[in-house]
């Protein structure tokens, strides 16, 4: 027999579905949540670095194995961990390749967050290898479409960057809407910028309101789209059993949202995802926000936005190392009708805005986890 529920009926008894389904959970959640956080942590552990050169002592392929364990732990759209990595056999070079596999065609159809993503990943890789004694010269290699990157033996310097590793977080939750010190803000921009992109900083709050309006309306237009929508449900993980399991998408928990059944997460989805209260907490998050970044590369290429990950990174990394949390919002850069009137809105002429990042201070929220070092070695 079919049982029928109208979008009333379980609006209405959603709550009470909701709260029997965490009591039934809460005798478990104590060992899933001790399970996910005990892998948290193993995740995000800063691996040990003996003596003044900070030279932890291992070499060879186990060094290798330790430095993608570090570039691992960068950002990636809806944490897809979008990567492999091969190392070489003298342990002189290592090689970053897209994991096609882990594309979001609807999110990201020409593949620009992918490749800032490996970007952001090289990036890790730099700071890391130099803290183990080693200096990385990043190139990338059109014809592979992977960026390469070149080792050799350096004094070892243990930056407060790569001190920021295994910290660094996109932080999805309220901040405290202060301003930043200019000092701080300096930092930041130097962080973020490079020879090939540069980083525009929006602090005064009209402008910030104009950067907010642009964000509701290519949200509104994404959530409008099924295949968006189904895309990014597919990366959600309701509950940390299904988060330590895969050990990769958007665990509830790291987005504030509370952690439920696989079957009432399915079922809830569609009902409680909506424009009005998405768009909602886009505008408290924007305007809890002590400002604005959007990273802009000089050319629009895979080449270049795998430099405008790493300059990205260097920014959340020195963020990081401040105290300052930070989050992507980067809608109107994903929907590619509203790109061009956002861009002007910034001033770009023709150029493409490639990231959109509110930051400021705030709490930290709960840590996402990444897939082992050998499910990603090729």
């Amino acid at each position: 027999m079919t049982i029928m529920i109208t979008r009333r009926q379980f609006i209405a008894t959603a709550p009470g579905l909701l709260g029997s389904a965490l009591a039934i959970s809460g005798c478990s959640r104590e060992s899933e949540s001790d399970s996910y956080e005990a892998l948290a942590s193993r995740t995000w552990r800063l691996g040990a670095l003996s003596g003044e050169s900070g030279i932890s002592g291992v070499s060879g392929t186990a060094l290798g194995r330790e430095l993608v364990r570090y570039a691992t732990l960068a950002p990636s759209s809806h944490n897809t961990q979008c990567w492999k990595f091969a190392l070489d056999g003298d342990g002189h070079a290592i090689t970053i390749l897209p994991d096609l596999s882990r594309r979001c065609p609807a999110v990201d159809p020409d593949d620009h967050h992918m490749f800032v993503s490996l970007g952001c990943a090289a990036e890790n890789l730099v700071q890391a290898a130099l803290a183990h004694g080693l200096k990385a010269e990043v190139s990338f290699d059109a014809a592979r479409n992977a960026v390469h990157v070149a080792l050799a033996p350096v004094p070892a310097q243990t930056t407060p960057l790569f001190k920021a590793i295994a910290v660094r977080q996109c932080t999805r939750g309220d901040y405290d809407a202060k301003p930043l010190p200019r000092a701080e803000l300096t930092l930041l921009e130097r962080a973020g910028s490079s020879n090939g992109v540069r980083m525009l900083v929006i602090t005064e709050r009209t402008a910030m309101e104009r950067v907010l309006e642009q964000v509701v309306q290519a949200n509104t237009a994404q959530m409008a789209d099924p295949a968006f929508v189904k895309e990014l449900k597919s990366w959600i993980r309701f509950n940390g059993t299904d988060a330590v399991r895969t050990g990769d998408g958007l665990f509830s928990a790291t987005t504030g949202n509370p952690t439920i059944p696989t079957w009432l997460g399915e079922l809830a989805f569609g009902w409680f995802f909506t424009p009005k209260g998405e768009n909602d907490k886009v505008a408290r998050q924007i305007r809890s926000s002590g400002g604005i970044a959007v990273f802009v590369g000089q050319a629009v290429g895979r080449a270049h936005w795998v430099e405008v990950g790493r300059c990205y990174e260097r920014f959340a990394l020195q963020a990081t190392a401040l105290g300052i949390r930070n989050a992507l919002f980067n809608q109107p850069v994903e929907v590619a009708a509203m790109r061009p009137h956002f861009a002007s809105l910034l001033g770009l002429g023709g150029q493409r805005p490639d990231l959109v990042v509110r930051f400021g201070r705030g709490p930290a929220m709960p840590r996402s986890l990444r897939r082992p070092v050998a499910a990603v070695l090729v």
